[in-house]
């Protein structure tokens, strides 16, 4: 199998009601869709054994990893994400089991100073089928990153989400360059050829 199910962000504190970032005001659009439609296409990839690799965005305590635009972003004494707890999770719909891997990371690309190419490598993995939050982010950035690393990249479009303005531009850019994107039936399908 040189495929993989690469599941972006997909932590309480981006996706669960109670969450860091919806308890302020900033959860994503369709959300309770885009988590039903993650946790179908990973029954579906662990049923067709193609591997799922799960990526979480986390912080040190006190946050003290925040890349500083991001400070500017935040209310003042603001914390989210941090390793270790609850909004740090992955959502309980879509819990990691014994066999996938975890990867933790703190900046938007999973490439960037992670061992995920090193992981991937190790699985023969040439092609991803990518889901999670957010879209015009953490998953673009994941995207290209590993576009310009010679991987396949496949999005799948309904098992993403991101603010209004910014969702469909950001499946518009990938698909021009980085990535085949499409709904995931039809993707990991295409994955799988």
């Amino acid at each position: 199998m040189d495929s993989a199910l690469l599941v972006i962000d997909m932590q309480n504190g981006f996706v669960h009601p109670e969450g860091s970032l919806p308890a302020i005001g900033m959860g994503m659009p369709n959300i309770d869709k885009v988590v039903a439609e993650n946790a179908a296409v990973i029954e579906a990839s662990r049923a067709a054994g193609v591997p799922v690799i799960y990526t979480r965005h986390v912080y040190r305590a006190g946050m003290l990893d925040l890349p500083n635009r991001m400070v500017d972003m935040l209310p003042a004494g603001f914390e989210l994400l941090e390793r270790g707890s609850w909004d740090a999770d992955v959502h309980d719909d879509l819990a990691p089991v014994a066999g996938d891997v975890i990867i933790d990371k703190n900046r938007f690309d999973a490439f960037l100073y992670t061992d995920l190419e090193v992981q991937l490598r190790a699985l023969g993995i040439k092609r991803l089928l990518v889901t999670g939050v957010v879209t015009s982010v953490c998953v673009e950035s994941t995207v290209r990153s590993g576009h310009q690393r010679d991987f396949e990249m496949y999005v799948a479009s309904d098992c993403v989400s991101a603010p209004v303005e910014q969702h469909q531009a950001a499946l518009d850019v990938m698909a021009a360059i980085f990535a085949k994107v499409m709904p995931w039936r039809d993707g990991l399908p295409a994955v799988l050829a």
